[in-house]
Parts: C-alpha cells; structure tokens; sequence
C-alpha cells in the first residue's frame, strides 16, 4: 500500500511536456503530493482541509520554481550554499527536511552516518559529488545552477576537504519523488514479475543425446570455472520481467523497498541527466554540467565507489561488505584468473556499456584458446618434423657451397651449412601446417564476429538493451559556439539549431583527409629511415670487432632495428593523439557520438599504420628488390639494398612480431595499470606524512574517491585500442607466427584482471552508461578480417618457401609428374633454389676485401646466392629461368585461389550463422505474449479489488477502464 499510495502521488511530468512547461508541473506535483498526504491519513477527508496546509503547500511550490532568466534580480543575494557557512570538515546541509523520505520512530544506523556514503543524517544515500575550489571566480554560476538543482527536486549538502580547506564537496541525493519522475521519463527499465522458464519441445533423439552428455559431465569437475553461486547477489533484475517505469502502473512493479528499488548506477545516472538539463546562467545554450566542467567551475563530478573493496572478514565466512568488495574478491582478484566474470555484477555496478566491453574482451579470450592451441600444435608439429625436413637438411650439411656476401666488402664469403640454426627456425614456423593455419585463422576470425553477434543478442536481451535506442544527442558546445549564427529545423526534434553548410563541411574533411595523409607520409619516412639504418648498420657489424655480433651480423641488425622501430612507434603514437585530436576538432562534428567515432578512426588508422608498416617493409619488401651480385638496386645510388638470409626473410618477419608484440603488450600493461599505481601510491603517501596512517583512514568516501584517478578523457578508447591493434597482430601475419594467438591470449588472461583491478580499485567509479554494442569498433574488426586473408594469401606465396617448393616437387624434383609432393621429392631443392655467380663479375664498390681463400685455399671463382637466374656463361647470363616464371605463376595462383576460398567460406559461414539465435527468438516472443498477459491480469485484478472496496464503502463507480 506503500508503494502505490508513494507511486500515485507522482504524476506530475510525463516524456511529452516541454521543457518551458516544468513550472505548471512541479505545482502539480505539489498538490499531488498534499493531496496523497490527506488522502493516507483514514481519519481525514479531503473536504477537511485547513487553509493553513494550502499556504504550505504554496511556499514549497515557490522554493521548488526554476528560476528564470529574465527576471534575475536576487543572483547576488546571499543563498543558502554561501561558502562562508563551511567549516572544516564539517557539513551544511542546503536541504529541505521537511521534504526528506523521513519515517517516524525509524533508526539509523550508526554505520550510515560514519560510512561517509550518505548525508550527515544518515538516511539520504549520496548519489552524486560535485566538486569545486572556493578560490575559482566562477561563483556565480555555480550559485544559479545550485539553486537549480535544489529546484529540480534534489538534495544537497556541502562539505569542505579534511586536507585542503579550498576544496569543497557538493554532495547531491535524489529523493523517491524525483527517482520517478525522471525514471519515467527517461524510460527506465524496472522489474515487475519474475520470469515464467519454460521448456519447449525436444525431439527424443536430441533427449537421448542430452542425457548421454550429462552422464560423461558427471564423471569431470563440478565447473570449477564457474564462480560460486553463495558469494554472489541474487541479481533480481535478471530474473524478472521488465518494462519501462511507469508511476501509473506503479503497483505492478516490485518495490520492496524504496530505498533500494534503483540501484546506485540508475541513481547517479538519473542525477546525471538531471545536471545536464539545468541552466547556470542566462542564454539558450548555458546549460549542463558538462559545459561547467569544461569552463572550470567545477573540477570534478562523479559517483561514488560503495565503500571500500577490502575487508578484515573473508568473503565466505562473513560475506560481502559492498558490491564493490564483492567485485575485488570475485573478479579483479588475481587468485579467481582463471574464473568466468560476474558480467551481471559489473553491468550493475559499472553499467551496459563498461559490461559490454568487458563481455567482448571475455569473449575474444575464450576464442582465442581454440586458436592458440591450434597455433600450438603447428609449432609442435613443425618440431617434431624438423629432423625429417629434407630442406633443413641439406642446409646443414653443404659445407661445399659458398654463399655471396650480403653487403659491401666488408661482408665475408659464407658457407651455407653456418645458416643451419636459422633454416631449423624457419621450419619451425614455416612447414606443411602453415597453410591450414592461415586459412583456419582467417575462418576463426569470421566464427569469432558472426558469434559474437549472438552473444551480444542474448546479453542485450538478457539486459534489456534489445529496444533501447540512445536519446537525441544534444549538440556539442564547440559546434553551437561556431555555428550559433546559422540555423535551421531539426526535423526530430522540431526546434531550431545551429547548421554546418555543406560547403564548410567538405572543406574540412578535404584538410582533414590532407592531414591524415601527410602523417601517413611520416610513417612512411620513418619507415625508410629504418630501411637505411639497417643498410648501413650491416656493414658495421660485419666489421665489427666481437666474433659473436660479427659472425650474426644480420640477426644483430634485424634486432636493433626492431628495438628501435619499437621506440619510434612509441614517439609517434604520443604526436599522433595530438594530431587526430587537432584533426578531429578541425572537422567540428555536431554530436558527441560523431566526434568519438571520427577520433577513434582517425587514431587507429595512425597506429595501425604506425605498428604495422615496418612488418610489411619487412613481410613483402625486404630482399625483394635487390637485384643480383654484380648489378645490385641501390637508394640513392648509394646504398645498397638489404637481402633476405640464406635461409629465407621469414625468419625476420618471426622476430619483428615476436618483439613488437611481447614489448607493445609489456609496455601497454605498464602505462594501464602501473601508472595510476604509482600516482595513487604518491598522493598516499604525502597524505600519510601530513595527516598520520589514523586520521588517513578515517576519510570519508567522497575523500577517498576524490584522491583516486580519473577514467581516460576518452573513455574505453584505449582499452578497445589495444585489444583491436593486438586482434590485427593475431590475424594479419599469423602464417608467419603461428604462435601470435598463444601470446594474445596470456596477455588478455592477465589484462581483463587489470583492468579489472583498474576501474575497482585505482580508478574513480565512471558514471554507468548504456550502450548496444560495441560500436564503430565492429567495422573495424570486419575491415581488419577482411585483410588478413589478403595478407595471409601473400605471406604464404610471397615471403615463405612453400609455393618454390610445391612447384619443384610437382615439376623439377625426383617424383616431377607422379603427383608426389612427400619429403623424399624435395632432394635437391637447395640446389636448385641457389643461382650461381661469377667472383670476378663484382662492381669495385661491391668486391668484399676477402677472396675467399680461407674456404678451399684459393681465392674462390664461384659463389652461391638465392635466386633463378642463369649461369654466368649462358647466352643470356643472369637472366630469368623458366623455373622462375613457373614458380611466379604459381604464386599468382596460390593468391586468387586462396583468397576466393577463403572468401567463400567466410561468406557462407556467416550466412549459416543466423544473428539471433533461434531459442533467443523465441523466448522474446513468448515473453511478450506473456507480458501482454501479465499486463491485462494486472488491470483486471486492480480493476476488480477497487470495485469491491466500492461496493464495501457503499460508493458508486463507473464500468471503464480508468
């Protein structure tokens, strides 16, 4: 009776009032709100009413009136939140008590009033803290969008800092009446019955099937994945039928207890919208907290965490103290890594949109154990294989054959056999297995999007997200500031706003785009500067002084090349967050939404470049374009270009991503979580020193909270930034490292705890937002999906010997035309891959100091190097063989038939994958037949019980519906 005399009493606002409308409401609410007090009390009727509880009611309509801007006379007047009543540490409450959801002869709990989480009376939970410095000379804004807030039904009490009297708190509660109002309008989804399960038909086969399942389950573990159902909430919500809130139909929702009816995300974010509806100075776009926070008026507005995540008591013996506490000991603790995520938990406490983020991240890392292990099995395959690869083995034993130098004379003559280490490496990852891999990444990838479409289905149903759509967005303040002279009709919305004329609009995309190309350009510069270095730096080590470094001279060049790529990526992606900012603000997007989509572009288009472009210089350019000993490709006619090993580039390419990824990954970890580490470490550490480890623990939340650090300005920005760069390192190149998955997931098993541990712990509690999906970061995926197959078919055909030796198998070795391809066909493949040279044919500035004579002890006339080209004495000599054009054709082939496969069966997975799964479907479709039902019981019970209190109070009633 409670809940619906409280419910009835709020019909003041509904969603389709306009905004100049709010006055004539709040008196509506005001005689609402008397005439359900009249109406509780049975021994008072309405006619009885005194005149002097009109008055009353009259001057709490007066206090609660927004102010208008036109008539702001009393702006300077002294006001209730006058800084000058603060003392240190003390609170001054700028609430109405007489409007406090107060019961008589109801107790408090002593722990409500010190646990720093609600008013200084112990019964108004604090939904919201603003903060600001005394000292800011924005006063009078903050006066006028106070008295706004107070006007619009909230709560406040201020509060100065225990350690710096400068700093004052706002701390902002929102009573029942204002919960529903907004709630309403806002079209909070709420629970009003519990879930009918029911089970559908089974035909007997798939029973007989289910049954044999269960039986072998009974023989394995009990889930110990699964995390254990007594230390976790009885989430109510997702066991209930929902709709949204409605306080006419207040009776049919579950309210058993006001207080907790909305939970302390929809509170602050209820409060949140409220601040962003209200004016603080005069003008048609001065409004929103938003705007306040930009210009300085308020440092900082959050919601607070719900006490602290640790406690003296284990969580199984005495349960949780807060959600928060339950979130550290349930899923940002290291000790539960290897435990499914409360998803439910983190959506309640955190929200739908930081829930999805880390629904995806939980589900790429579970799709990436397939991958690894696969990945695994090529590298284990390529192990056990390596001492049956003919290939290897001929490498290993040609003492006799000796390889051309790779630079300019200081560069030694080589045998072949001293690549042996390097030719049992590559085996290793370039072996038979390689080509299914790829195409099983590349088919893992399209499995990995088409079913997340699926998971985001059940989890937008099972959180009420499947007909939620965002609100109109409003305008950002910089595009009004720039546009507020142009104007024209928003066909939603029906109101005039500032325009972009389209010429304006194509100019700035045209820079922008100018832009973005000349720091693509950069990129491209940094990458030839390596191509340079590692010319050049050959030649040093080769003369260098240490055997160890002068004898390994290439992999010592590859290495540091790639320590320094790392570093100059590292440089850039800090210049380049300035520029996709500048950029972005250059373009003027009219939404907050545009903006962040144009910025996330527009930045994972220049790290991506920036991560990826020296893999490619490496995967499809290196050795490519040298020419042959005696006529050498040079840049600038000067330097020479770098040649592949003797034993083939992939080697190279294996350690470009190997260190790339494990250094990106390692540093990326570091800036997340040991960064706000040590800031939080330094600001507890000086409040030690000044104040004592006692008067430090004694601060109350909105101190604590305060001392934590901000979420990044952007967002999830970075989070899906490093997870999308890492999927892209996964997928593109992942026939050259097969082991890129393995490395992926131990990475993304440690960093869905940190940041965990992060957004619990280190960091202020982000006010909760909804959100669908993941946003423009699916395009990405696809775009990047799409690439790998083209990457992968070109690696395959390009940058590994795979296509070479398949061609002399099939055409030039021992089994050419018995259709045999096995290790016993690929005798003589080195041989056949190596062309020879004439010594005597060298440029002088290419002749290496030494002749050779160590070797046979004679200076040598011949040397080996990796090409098909003719002999020296041909009619043509270094031209073309035909082996080479076949091998060419073949490499061709290999790409369009690949990539049309490949193609082919991603189209027709996802085909085969519906989005929606099918008992998803129907559960939606029985559940809203089943609440249509529930919805016509519930007025026809209402309907009946009035009738019957009617005809028991002797009263007439109509025959309709109300």
């Amino acid at each position: 009776m409670e809940a619906s005399s409280s419910g009835s009493s709020i019909s003041a606002v509904t969603g389709g009032k306009a905004k100049t409308h709010q006055t004539e409401g709040r008196k509506d609410l005001q005689v609402n709100r008397l005439e359900t007090q009249i109406w509780i009390k049975p021994d008072i009727q309405k006619t009885d009413v005194d005149f002097s509880e009109i008055l009353n009611a009259i001057q709490e309509i007066a206090k609660d009136v927004n102010i208008f801007f036109d008539e702001l006379e009393g702006v300077n007047s002294p006001s209730k939140d006058d800084d000058s009543l603060l003392h240190h540490g003390n609170l001054t409450s700028t609430s109405d008590d007489a409007s406090r959801l107060e019961v008589v002869g109801e107790e408090v709990p002593d722990k409500n009033k010190t646990n720093g989480l609600y008013f200084r009376d112990g019964k108004c939970r604090i939904d919201y803290i603003l903060v600001y410095r005394k000292s800011n000379p924005q006063t009078e804004k903050r006066e006028v969008f106070e008295r706004n807030i107070r006007a619009e039904g909230l709560q406040m009490e201020k509060e100065s800092s225990l350690t710096n009297s400068d700093i004052i708190f706002v701390k902002l509660h929102a009573p029942w009446e204002v919960l529903g109002k907004y709630a309403e309008l806002m079209n909070v989804r709420m629970p009003f019955r519990r879930k009918i399960y029911y089970l559908h038909r089974r035909y007997k086969f798939m029973n007989r099937i289910e049954k044999q399942i269960s039986r072998f389950r009974g023989w394995l573990p009990r889930k110990p994945m699964k995390l254990d159902k007594e230390t976790l909430p009885d989430l109510e919500e997702n066991d209930c039928y929902t709709a949204p809130f409605s306080q006419q139909r207040i009776h049919h929702f579950i309210i058993h207890n006001k207080d907790t009816f909305f939970n302390n995300a929809t509170r602050s974010r209820i409060v949140h919208h409220i601040l962003q509806r209200v004016k603080y100075e005069e003008g048609k776009n001065k409004i929103g907290l938003n705007r306040l926070l930009s210009n300085g008026s308020y440092e900082a507005a959050f919601p607070l965490h719900e006490g602290s995540y640790r406690s003296k008591n284990s969580i199984r013996t005495h349960g949780a103290e807060n959600h928060r506490h339950l979130l550290y000991e349930c899923w940002a603790s290291w000790g539960v890594w290897y435990k499914y995520q409360p998803l439910d938990l983190v959506r309640r406490y955190f929200g739908e949109k930081i829930g999805l983020y880390f629904a995806w991240l939980g589900w790429y890392t579970g799709m990436l154990f397939p991958a690894a292990f696969i990945g695994l099995f090529v590298f284990l395959y390529g192990v056990t294989t390596l001492n049956h690869c003919q290939v290897s083995k001929e490498v290993c034993q040609a003492t006799d054959i000796i390889m051309c130098p790779i630079c300019d004379k200081y560069c030694p003559f080589m045998r072949l056999s001293d690549s042996c280490v390097y030719a049992k490496v590559t085996h290793l990852f370039d072996n038979g297995a390689t080509v299914f891999f790829a195409v099983f990444m590349a088919v893992w990838a399209t499995v990995f999007l088409e079913f997340w479409k699926r998971r985001r289905a059940v989890i937008a149903y099972d959180w009420d997200l499947i007909d939620w759509e965002e609100e109109e967005e409003e305008i950002r303040p910089q595009f009004e500031a720039k546009y507020s002279k142009k104007e024209r009709m928003n066909p939603i919305s029906g109101k005039p706003e500032p325009y972009q004329a389209f010429a304006d609009k194509c100019s700035r995309l045209v820079v922008s785009a100018s832009g973005i190309f000349f720091m693509i350009c950069v990129v491209i510069a940094a990458v030839f500067g390596i191509v340079i270095y590692r010319v050049v730096t050959v030649s040093t080590f080769a003369a260098f002084k240490w055997a160890l470094i002068r004898n390994n001279s290439q992999v010592a060049t590859t290495g540091t090349a790639v320590c320094i790529n790392f570093c100059i990526i590292m440089l850039l992606n800090v210049l380049y967050e300035k520029v996709a900012l500048f950029l972005t603000n250059l373009e003027q997007p009219r939404t907050e939404s545009e903006w962040e989509n144009s910025f996330t572009l527009k930045m994972f288009l220049f790290q991506f470049v920036n991560l990826n472009s020296s893999t490619f210089y490496i995967a499809f350019f290196l050795g490519r374009f040298t020419g042959h000993p005696g006529a050498y490709l040079r840049l600038i006619n000067r330097w020479r270009l770098e040649e592949c090993h003797p034993s083939g580039c992939l080697i190279d390419l294996c350690m470009q991503m190997g260190i790339i990824m494990v250094l990106k990954q390692t540093w990326n970890n570091f800036m997340e979580l040991g960064y706000p580490l040590i800031q939080n470490w330094w600001t507890r550490r000086k409040l030690r020193q000044e104040y004592g480890t006692q008067r430090k623990t004694s601060f109350p939340q909105w101190e604590k909270d305060y001392n934590l650090q901000p979420m990044n300005a952007y967002g999830l920005f970075d989070e899906y930034l490093e997870m999308i760069l890492q999927f892209g390192f996964t997928t593109i190149f992942v026939a050259a490292f097969p082991l890129a998955p393995l490395l992926a997931l131990l990475n993304n098993i440690i960093e869905i705890r940190l940041d965990a541990y992060k957004f619990v712990t280190q960091w202020r509690r982000p006010l909760a937002s909804r959100a669908k999906d993941i946003g423009i970061w699916y395009g990405i995926l696809e775009g990047i999906g799409i690439l790998s197959v083209i990457t992968n078919a070109f690696v395959i055909a390009v940058t590994s010997d795979f296509i070479p030796r398949l061609v002399y198998a099939y055409k030039y070795g021992p089994c050419a035309g018995q259709g045999e391809a096995g290790q016993k066909c690929m005798v003589g493949y080195v041989n056949a891959s190596l062309s020879v040279f004439l010594v005597s044919d060298f440029e002088n500035r290419s002749e290496p100091t030494s002749n050779g004579s160590e070797f046979s002890g004679s200076p040598l006339k011949y040397c080996r190097y990796r090409d098909y080209r003719d002999p020296p004495h041909s009619p043509v000599p270094y031209g073309y063989t035909l082996q080479f054009w076949h091998v060419l054709a073949a490499r061709l082939a290999f790409i369009i038939v690949f990539e049309h496969l490949v193609f082919c069966i991603k189209h027709l997975i996802s085909y085969l994958i519906p989005d929606l799964p099918k008992d998803l479907r129907d559960r939606m479709r029985r559940e809203k037949y089943l609440i249509q039902e529930m919805m016509y019981e519930a007025e026809l019970e209402r309907l009946q019980k009035e009738r019957k209190e009617r005809k028991k109070n002797g009263k007439s009633y109509h025959n309709e519906w109300p």
